[in-house]
């Protein structure tokens, strides 16, 4: 999930949205309608609602549910909106004003601009005589809703609705809600290759839906007065034997002020001083079509680069050289390159496909190579390790791609597997690396205990003992409650790849410095971590403890004579006591990207500080310690 600099909504909706809907409770009304029989088999409800909603509105029946499994994969998420504000298996739209986060953390609303493509839920209510909210919340209704919206379309299109899903072409089109070509028609492509290849799926609800495969080639003819604009035609930024296309984000002023624009800003990295030394993986909590169409439109949010799931194609929509607001945290907006991945966090494996693991790793490597970016945890980052700029920030971060992202298989298929490190301070450090076919920890969500399912991570403990509470973080439970087994409750959770200074053993157990606390893991006979290697920092002698902090910013008096404001540097709600330890990469030079005008790159400065700071692997979380409250720990000579 991206976040942007003044504004963090996806697919036109990715921000608070996207927490909101992370974070509320199960929608009770659209979740008696979605659970197994009483006997624990999966439902046929959302199989009939289709069948249903197929004939009352003339549909072909196979059209229809492909087009919601491209666009859910038939899952309604409780009645609660995607990121880009759609609703149900349907994905039918509705968004007015915006809320967001920005840069510096602060909550924001804006106003979206008036669009149809925005508003199809409204239409579609207004077609079968149904409230809105019904029809965001009931899903035979929402299928109902989609069913008549297509036949709109159909009528608009090929004046009928024929019985052959061939000449629902340009229907499909027009559903897609993008008016750039490529988009539009590559989302109508998708839907007839998985008519073609049928599809089956248990959604989390315990629905059970079958689309069978037949064998259907499109009229494509029944889109070809749809008024549709061309993507803009350019060279790639993008690796040889990558499917890959330029669709431009949109960068354009949103009102009389130059400083109300999207959805990036204009740089010329790293000529200009600005280092590109991260590479920031999130998943869209949505479809390839979610996010191209979100950073084509006015949305304050945008990534460099969109895979699809279903097969690895690539869209790249902001230039690696401009920078994308897409981490939530301008620091590393400014020095790092977003992409994002088709997919839903708590579905996991039925988005993250091994197609998108591959083309993705082409891609890194393809950037790392270029921009001499370290192909290890502390620099290839998923979303929900980047910290937040401000205490209050912190805690609204974002947790995708979450559990069921398989960072070892993707450091495999990177060519940087994950092994056991001999040399400078070995055995002091560990990587976390749990088997991922066989890790498959209880994990909850919304209320409700997710399926088992492979995950990236092992649960940290105040004491060796499975009894003893979760870890909890200050950021989640400012109370002081134990963590819990929320699959967005990152405080307990130490991920494949992270490196961590080794504090103590006990039995079966391995204890880790984590955020500021002394962290217990299971780990019998070491197969849970690796010995690992690296630079170890801890606080100087004589400081009882130091701050930590979510960027490398310069001090003030480096804004001296520059004309840019100064930037405060706030500590996050973390310290570090005596004596513990982290592994940690540097030191690095402070900056500062100023960059708040509309087109006026000469505007744009880069601010150079002189306090260095260390990147360290604090918690879930990267974050910064000062160079000058710590000092490097050397091995002891034996």
């Amino acid at each position: 999930m991206v976040t942007g600099k003044r504004n963090r909504l996806g697919p036109w909706l990715l921000t608070i949205v996207v927490v909101l809907f992370m974070v509320m409770p199960v929608n009770l009304a659209y979740a008696q309608q979605q659970t197994p029989t009483s006997h624990g088999k999966p439902s046929d409800a959302l199989q009939k609602g289709f069948e249903k909603a197929a004939k009352e509105f003339g549909v072909p029946l196979e059209l229809l549910m492909s087009v919601a499994y491209n666009e859910t994969r038939w899952d309604g998420h409780n009645g609660e909106p995607s990121t880009s504000g759609g609703y149900g298996v349907m994905h039918l739209t509705q968004v007015t004003k915006v809320p967001a986060i920005s840069a510096k953390g602060e909550r924001i609303t804006r106003t979206v601009t008036d669009d149809p493509k925005m508003h199809t839920l409204d239409t579609a209510a207004k077609l079968i005589g149904i409230s809105s909210d019904t029809v965001k919340t009931d899903p035979a209704q929402n299928i109902r809703g989609g069913a008549a919206l297509l036949a709109k379309y159909a009528r608009e299109t090929a004046d009928s609705l024929s019985p052959h899903a061939a000449d629902w072409y340009g229907a499909v089109v027009k559903y897609s809600g993008s008016d750039v070509a490529s988009v539009a028609k590559d989302f109508a492509d998708q839907v007839y290759k998985t008519i073609k290849k049928g599809a089956e799926r248990t959604t989390p609800n315990g629905q059970h839906v079958v689309l069978k495969a037949k064998n259907v080639t499109a009229n494509k003819e029944t889109a070809k007065d749809i008024p549709l604009r061309n993507a803009k035609k350019a060279g790639v930024d993008c690796p040889n034997g990558l499917e890959c296309e330029y669709i431009p984000a949109a960068y354009k002023q949103f009102s009389s002020s130059s400083y109300n624009y999207g959805n990036y800003d204009l740089a010329n990295r790293p000529k200009d001083g600005l280092d590109i030394n991260y590479i920031i993986i999130h998943d869209i909590e949505g479809s390839y079509q979610d996010g191209v169409n979100t950073f084509l439109g006015q949305s304050y949010v945008s990534a460099h680069y969109v895979i699809r799931s279903t097969d690895g194609h690539t869209a790249e929509m902001v230039r690696p050289r401009d920078v994308a607001w897409q981490a939530g945290n301008w620091y590393f907006n400014s020095h790092s390159i977003g992409i994002e991945h088709g997919g839903v966090a708590v579905d996991g494996a039925s988005w993250y496909s091994e197609q998108m693991y591959h083309a993705s790793a082409k891609l890194v490597k393809y950037l790392a190579k270029r921009f001499d970016i370290p192909m290890d945890s502390a620099h290839i980052l998923g979303h929900e390790n980047v910290p937040g700029l401000s205490p209050s920030n912190q805690s609204r971060m974002h947790w995708d791609p979450a559990a069921y992202w398989d960072w070892a298989h993707f450091y495999d298929v990177l060519g940087s597997p994950i092994h056991p490190q001999h040399g400078k301070n070995k055995g002091h450090i560990v990587t976390i690396k749990p088997n991922f076919h066989t890790n498959k920890p209880v994990l909850t969500y919304g209320g409700k205990e997710l399926d088992p399912q492979s995950a990236n991570f092992v649960y940290l403990r105040t004491a060796p003992d499975f009894d003893a509470p979760l870890l909890s973080d200050q950021a989640l439970h400012s109370d002081g409650a134990p963590g819990t087994t929320n699959i967005t409750d990152w405080g307990d959770k130490a991920m494949t790849g992270q490196s961590f200074y080794k504090a103590d053993s006990k039995g079966k157990w391995t204890a880790i410095y984590f955020a500021g606390q002394k962290a217990w893991f299971y780990n019998p006979h070491g197969k849970n971590a690796v010995p690992s290697k690296g630079l170890i920092i801890q606080p100087k002698d004589g400081k009882d403890s130091i701050p930590v902090y979510g960027s490398a910013y310069p001090e003030a008096a480096a804004y001296e004579g520059t004309g840019v404001p100064a930037v405060n540097v706030t500590p996050l709600q973390y310290t570090i006591p005596a004596g513990q330890r982290y592994a940690a990469t540097g030191p690095i030079q402070p900056d500062y990207y100023y960059a708040k005008i509309y087109n006026a790159p000469e505007t744009n400065k880069v601010v150079e500080g002189n306090e260095e700071y260390y990147q360290i692997s604090f918690n879930h979380r990267a974050a910064f310690v000062k160079k000058s409250d710590v000092e490097v720990v050397r091995d002891k000579k034996k």
